[in-house]
Order: structure tokens, then C-alpha cells, then sequence
């Protein structure tokens, strides 16, 4: 994939962020039904079933079924990066990409922007790494 960033992503994040605080800004994970966290993190409850499914598929989120069940996470905050949850949602970063052209890199050439974009996707990857989602702040409540 190209590096990019979908709302999918976005919601992925915001689920993980939500599961993964208790109450204002704890550490414990809480458990909470589809319909409550969608509402939380602004979609619905079909569509965060799409969302949380690769996080499930890590091993991130359990879904716990029947009337006391719900989403839970089952990861450290600190333990999981920014890219993790990019690469888990969207799949592996492609860095033999060209900038400009839908070819890979070496397939016919390098690009006049090659050796700059290559500095730069290679900084924002080491970024996205380093950054834990521990450290990102709360979203807002969005329903």
C-alpha cells in the first residue's frame, strides 16, 4: 500500500484509544458493546465491525458475545505504535513505491523526487513507529 491514512485507520485508532482507557486517562481496558463504542468514535455499529476486525486479527480487541459482552482490548497502550495500527488496518507500508507514478521505484527509472521522498517516508515511518498510542491524546467524544 501507499503510506496513507483512511478513516478506517482513523476509527481503528479511535476504538483502541477507547478500549484502551479506563474513565479520563487510566491504563485499564474496559469493555464496551458495539453500539456504545461506535457511538464514541463517530460510526456505526456495522461499519466498526469492519474497523475492529484486523485489530481483532493482532489479537488487539477480543469480542466478547451475548447480553454482558462487548469489545475489549487486550493490548498496552504502550505496546502498540501509530504505524502498527496503520499497517494492521491498511497492510504493509510499500516503500518501493515511485512518488509520482503507480510503479514501483525501479521499474523504469528513478523519479526526479527519489532521493528526497525517500528521506522523508523514511523520517515519518521512524515517527510513526516511535509513537506509541499511549501517547496520543484522547479523541472527543463524537456521538
Amino acid at each position: 500500500m501507499r503510506l496513507e491514512v483512511t478513516r478506517k485507520t482513523d476509527l481503528a485508532t479511535r476504538a483502541l484509544l477507547e478500549l484502551g482507557r479506563a474513565g479520563d486517562g487510566g491504563t485499564t481496558a474496559t469493555r464496551a458493546k458495539a453500539s456504545v463504542l461506535a457511538g464514541r468514535v463517530g460510526t456505526t455499529p456495522g461499519f466498526l465491525s469492519q474497523v475492529i476486525s484486523p485489530l481483532a486479527a493482532k489479537g488487539w480487541v477480543r469480542s466478547d458475545p451475548g447480553p454482558t459482552g462487548g469489545y475489549v482490548a487486550t493490548l498496552d497502550l504502550d505496546t502498540v505504535s501509530v504505524l502498527d495500527v496503520i499497517e494492521a488496518v491498511e497492510g504493509p507500508t510499500d516503500t518501493g513505491r515511485c512518488v509520482l507514478e503507480d510503479r514501483p521505484c525501479a521499474g523504469g527509472g528513478l523519479c526526479a523526487l527519489h532521493v528526497p521522498w525517500l528521506q522523508a517516508r523514511g523520517q515519518l515511518l521512524t515517527e510513526l513507529a516511535a509513537t506509541p498510542l499511549s501517547s496520543l491524546p484522547r479523541p472527543r467524544a463524537l456521538g
